[in-house]
């Protein structure tokens, strides 16, 4: 007995730990979407994540200022917000980096100067980026009404948008809001590794 106990412990403690995304170091498709509390935002409102629950689809983008891939994702943005009005998906940009750059000052500055019509929000903490495994900017999650993840990684198949021939948050959305999961459910984010000191790595890859 005392064998077989012993076996059990070893086994157990080589099993893998719960699952998380193909290229996600936490969530997985289906999982609940973490919740966070109101965050100051660009307009001088705070949002929380309950904010939102009057739309059957969210968009969560985790984008900053600095970030040369998230600059080039700002007219993407722009135009999907300018899409989604007055429907019930919803948008929802949130910056974590703590460089000067991207704080809660030059955040505003730069919403005001690019017109930007969709909230964007500030965590100091870092800890909603954490909790949703985001490691890059920008990096999307889509979630149904359920507020179950159906999506995340990328917003389409190319940082240039010129060559953008795949859109997997529209993709995302549609399929969402039939109540479905979309074809391409994961890839991987190209951008700025999300940072606390003035390191500039990114990365790059295929989806």
């Amino acid at each position: 007995m005392r064998l077989v106990l012993a076996i059990a412990v070893v086994f157990g403690l080589l099993a893998p730990a719960a699952s998380a995304g193909e290229f996600n170091p936490v969530l997985d498709i289906k999982d609940p979407a973490p919740k966070w509390a109101a965050l100051p935002a660009t307009d001088g409102e705070k949002y929380s994540f309950d904010n939102f629950k009057d739309k059957d689809v969210l968009v969560v983008v985790f984008t900053c200022n600095s970030c040369p891939y998230a600059v080039d994702y700002e007219d993407r943005l722009i135009a999907f917000a300018k899409k989604i009005k007055g429907t019930s998906v919803g948008l929802v940009a949130i910056n974590v980096n703590k460089v000067e750059e991207d704080l809660l000052p030059a955040m505003k500055e730069r919403a005001k100067e690019k017109g930007f019509n969709f909230p964007y929000l500030f965590d100091e903490t870092q800890e909603i980026a954490k909790r949703y495994g985001a490691g890059y900017t920008p990096e999307f999650f889509v979630l149904n009404k359920e507020r179950r993840v159906v999506y995340m990684g990328s917003m389409d198949d190319s940082p240039d948008a010129a060559k953008v021939k795949v859109r997997y948050v529209d993709l995302a959305v549609e399929a969402a809001m039939e109540g479905k999961l979309p074809a391409k459910q994961e890839t991987v984010a190209i951008g700025c590794r999300i940072r606390i000191e003035r390191s500039r790595r990114s990365r790059s890859g295929g989806k």
